[in-house]
């Protein structure tokens, strides 16, 4: 089993990124036309940046949660609680963090939820949890929740089931705090923050992983969580963390989201750098419970999950001891990861033996 025979291919994605994003460039100059500057080297980032006539940045992103909502369906049959509290929460949290990777504050976000009719809506509990975590997401990260789209859409939508994204809008208050590729450099430390666990992503691997278990999401890791239970982890927001670390004169050079692509995103950035990871995080049990039952490899693994770690942040050594107190004040962890030097576009992973060449992520 792999992540490409559950349905989500990175071979057939990528390349159609890679065009939608080719004809997204080339409708750029309309900002200039409305008196705005462009900020070419923002598009294939998370977010998207403009500048503002007064020398400020505006930055967009829109995101969707997956499949996470079916793990929480499931469970729900099985404790007979909604667990849409934590999919509220996950939902904000995939689009801010991927928005905050730019360096910039989140103010405004929107909700898009598209169902197959509105007896999804009837299921009063599921809602009152679905509102309560996406509001408390919200202000954890301090967002403005501006609004939405609640579509219905039968004939697309599956039966009962619920396709939750949106967007957000920050804003960059001076272009010191603007995170982009261009200013790495050979020599910078890789700092790691510790994941909560899968997050929202790979979750089409990990559901048919449950189909082959006799108990389903029931089944219980070695520690004694069930299945789905440990699938359910809330993620970690860092909105507030990373204005910290800008606030504190900390010289941040550039931030990865590791999401799709596991830690292969650790190389997102433009330009010719090899990213040596010299120490990890040991994944949380739910990792190795899906690559034992899998019989998936530690490149497959590495390749598709954060395997625990969840942000990659680029600074010099010499803020790292600092960096490492924020982190810790706010409440997560860190590890001094690794380094970057000049050379050939690939990550190289010490502990695992294993390196992973530009070819492999042949996007940003």
């Amino acid at each position: 089993m792999n992540y490409a025979q559950v349905g989500d291919n990175y071979d057939t994605k990528d390349p159609i990124k890679k065009l939608a994003q080719t004809a997204a460039a080339q409708t750029i100059s309309h900002l200039k036309k409305a008196g705005y500057e462009e900020i070419s080297d923002s598009l294939g980032e998370s977010a998207f940046v403009w500048q503002l006539r007064d020398k400020s940045f505006m930055a967009s992103v829109i995101e969707g949660l997956g499949t996470k909502n079916l793990v929480a369906d499931e469970m729900r049959k099985i404790s007979n609680k909604t667990y849409y509290d934590i999919i509220g929460h996950d939902t904000v949290a995939t689009i801010i963090n991927d928005l905050i990777t730019v360096g910039a504050k989140p103010f405004v976000i929107h909700a898009y939820w598209a169902i197959e009719d509105n007896s999804w809506l009837q299921d009063e509990e599921r809602m009152k949890d679905l509102i309560k975590g996406w509001k408390d997401a919200c202000d954890i990260s301090g967002t403005a929740w501006g609004g939405g789209e609640t579509p219905t859409l039968k004939g697309i939508i599956t039966p009962d089931t619920i396709d939750l994204g949106g967007s957000a809008i920050g804003a960059i208050t001076n272009d010191n705090k603007r995170l982009r590729g261009e200013r790495l450099k050979s020599g910078d430390r890789i700092l790691l923050l510790k994941s909560n666990g899968i997050n929202a992503n790979g979750l089409s691997l990990a559901r048919a992983v449950a189909k082959k278990l006799p108990e389903g999401y029931a089944t219980k890791l070695s520690n004694g969580t069930p299945y789905g239970e440990a699938l359910l982890t809330k993620t970690n927001i860092y909105a507030k963390l990373v204005q910290d670390l800008l606030n504190s004169e900390i010289d941040i050079h550039y931030i990865s989201n590791i999401t799709g692509h596991g830690v292969r995103k650790v190389m997102r950035a433009r330009g010719n750098f090899t990213y040596t990871i010299e120490n990890i995080f040991r994944p949380q049990e739910v990792f190795n419970f899906i690559q034992q039952h899998a019989e998936l490899s530690d490149f497959e693994m590495y390749q598709t999950y954060n395997m625990g770690q969840d942000y990659a942040i680029f600074l010099p050594e010499a803020d790292i001891a600092k960096a490492q107190s924020i982190v810790k004040e706010n409440g997560f962890e860190s590890i001094n990861g690794g380094y970057i030097t000049e050379g050939e576009r690939q990550v190289i992973i010490k502990p695992k033996n294993f390196t992973y060449k530009s070819s492999t992520l042949d996007l940003r």
